[in-house]
């Protein structure tokens, strides 16, 4: 008799977590119902857990259910490209206009060559000057030049190509210092203040060039790429010259629009029908 009463429930429902005599288990009761996997592995929720989650229903059968923002994974709107956008290219208006900067070239070749030449000789020179203080004669060289500078008279030919010789090297040096160089490195539009962008005239010949033989008609094109103007020889085949003429130069407009140069090189286009074999 202590056996049977033990297996029932205060209320007289059966054995514990069951409804009346002779039904199942309550939908409440059921095991895992309203569990998460952590939960059934770590054997149920705390309090606290089921105060918090009967909070939220109550809250969302009220108000309804709540805004939590788009789900992981799904396809959030991409921002709007901005001028540092790597995607996209929208050059500002007007930037291209006026003179732009050149990339100044470090000239590092000439410099050491002149600072070899010039260590060389001043040390030359004052081993020299050194010997004959200490009472040695004076190189040969020396002696040598002393005695055809004072024989010679300033007229002499080769003094005078001797002088023309200097000054051209002297004015070469002044050309290279006072000149930027870098003469193969195109300057882009700044977009930013902080930085700066240039691009090789062969990569941009490149990139013409695919834009050319993109055209109708085009055989083959041949393109070059200066400071101020681009050249343009093509071939072709079929179509009338006139149509192609139009279309390669659009095409060319929009290739050098899309090269983003701070100075717009003129473009000399010329095409032609390829010539007959035999």
């Amino acid at each position: 008799m202590s056996d049977r009463l033990s297996e029932r429930g205060p209320t007289g429902q059966g054995p514990t977590g069951q409804g009346p005599r002779g039904q199942g288990p309550t939908e409440r009761e059921q095991p895992g119902h309203g569990q998460t996997e952590r939960e059934r592995a770590e054997g149920g929720p705390t309090a606290a857990e089921e105060a918090v989650r009967e909070d939220g229903a109550r809250e969302e059968a009220a108000n309804g259910p709540a805004d939590h923002g788009p789900a992981p994974g799904a396809d959030a709107p991409l921002p709007p490209y901005g001028p540092g956008s790597a995607t996209r290219h929208d050059p500002a208006p007007g930037t291209g206009r006026g003179r732009p900067p050149r990339f100044w070239s470090a000239r590092r070749i000439p410099a050491a060559l002149v600072a070899l030449v010039v260590l060389g000789a001043a040390g030359l020179l004052l081993y020299d000057v050194a010997a004959v203080r200490a009472g040695r004669p004076a190189m040969y060289w020396r002696r040598e030049l002393a005695t055809q500078l004072a024989q010679q008279r300033l007229d002499g030919a080769w003094l005078l190509t001797a002088a023309a010789v200097a000054m051209a090297l002297g004015l070469w040096l002044l050309v290279l210092a006072l000149t930027p160089g870098l003469r193969g490195l195109l300057p882009m539009r700044r977009e930013a203040a902080h930085v700066r962008a240039g691009l090789d005239r062969d990569a941009a010949a490149l990139i013409l060039r695919d834009r050319a033989m993109e055209v109708s008609g085009v055989r083959s094109a041949r393109v070059r790429v200066r400071r101020r103007r681009v050249t343009v020889r093509a071939d072709a085949h079929f179509r009338e010259l006139g149509a192609v003429r139009a279309d390669l130069a659009e095409a060319l407009d929009i290739g050098l629009d899309e090269l983003g140069l701070a100075r717009t090189p003129a473009v000399r286009l010329r095409v032609r029908r390829p010539p007959k074999k035999g």
